[in-house]
């Protein structure tokens, strides 16, 4: 089974899509049809990096990127048996299970990232990779580090590594206690609020309210969800999920155990980028087992699916 897998936010890049635009009609179509209040084509393509950063500018953008190659896989008769998405790429998995028309989708997305930059408190906020160690040494990290302030693990991204996030000298002292302790590795992450946090209960709020007038689809596939580390099961109210989504942590580790144990054995990665197919392949080696993985940025890798398809290497 062949599982799609959306990118988060802070794998997107100046001119990310522009070939894709020149080369496919279904990807064109997607970003000419979108309207977000601001020229997104031009800021995807010529920037400022600093601009296309920005939250409120950065998720749509994305999602307008995902909805464009998800088009493009389809029209080649590529279709998911399930779906995952890191943070915001959650949005896309739910997307291509046919949770939300693109309309719908793209809106949510602009409306999310627009609250989610409201949200953040003016304070100083880190976000810190912590690489070599396990889920609960970061968290040991964190509690030793409370009496400096508020920080937390936010991202459980794949057995190794964890992201922190919280006030900078509260970060500061966790990626400290984990280097000395247990001789981790840290990596400062470009960030411009307390994502998933509690400090984003505000963002949450109005999602809230948002998604009481939207349609929402039952979703035609199996997806994984961040919230819980597992996929959707009847009964399971999307909209709260989502809700909670924003100010909880990401179990995105859990979610790719449970598409593997429920027998996806081919990924493709949506972009840009290629960290999930990392985080991907170390989970799957920890359980022992070997799964395929592809990722899609450009053109060319589009190209490079045909290819092994027609060779029988890929679905």
């Amino acid at each position: 089974m062949t599982a799609f897998l959306y990118a988060g936010q802070g794998s997107q890049f100046v001119g990310m899509g522009k070939d894709l635009y020149d080369e496919y009609e279904e990807f064109r179509t997607v970003i000419d049809e979108a309207d977000f209040g601001f020229d997104h084509k031009k800021l995807m393509w010529e920037g400022p990096e600093e601009v296309l950063t920005d939250t409120r500018y950065t998720q749509p953008c994305m999602a307008a990127f995902a909805a464009g190659v998800t088009k493009i896989l389809l029209n080649m008769g590529i279709v998911p048996g399930a779906a995952c998405g890191l943070s915001l790429g959650e949005y896309g998995a739910l997307f291509a299970a046919g949770v939300w028309d693109l309309r719908t989708f793209l809106e949510l997305v602009a409306f999310r990232g627009e609250k989610m930059a409201e949200a953040a408190p003016e304070q100083q906020f880190a976000m810190n990779a912590i690489i070599g160690t396990s889920a609960a040494q970061a968290e040991e990290a964190c509690e030793a580090a409370r009496k400096t302030g508020f920080v937390k693990v936010v991202n459980y991204n794949c057995p190794g590594q964890y992201v922190i996030c919280g006030q900078e000298e509260a970060v500061a002292a966790a990626a400290e206690y984990a280097a000395e302790h247990f001789n981790a590795r840290n990596v400062r992450l470009k960030t411009s609020g307390p994502f998933h946090t509690p400090y984003l209960k505000p963002a949450g709020d109005a999602l809230r309210g948002k998604f009481a007038g939207a349609v929402f689809q039952k979703p035609v596939i199996p997806v994984a969800m961040n919230v819980s580390g597992s996929i959707l099961k009847p009964g399971d109210d999307i909209k709260e999920m989502l809700e909670y989504q924003v100010q909880s942590p990401v179990r995105f580790e859990e979610d790719l155990r449970s598409l593997i144990r429920a027998g996806v054995d081919e990924f493709i990665e949506i972009g840009p980028g290629k960290v999930l197919s990392g985080f991907l392949m170390k989970t799957a080696r920890s359980m022992g087992l070997k799964v395929r993985s592809f990722s899609i940025t450009t053109a060319a890798d589009i190209k490079k699916l045909q290819d092994q398809r027609q060779a029988g290497e890929m679905v």
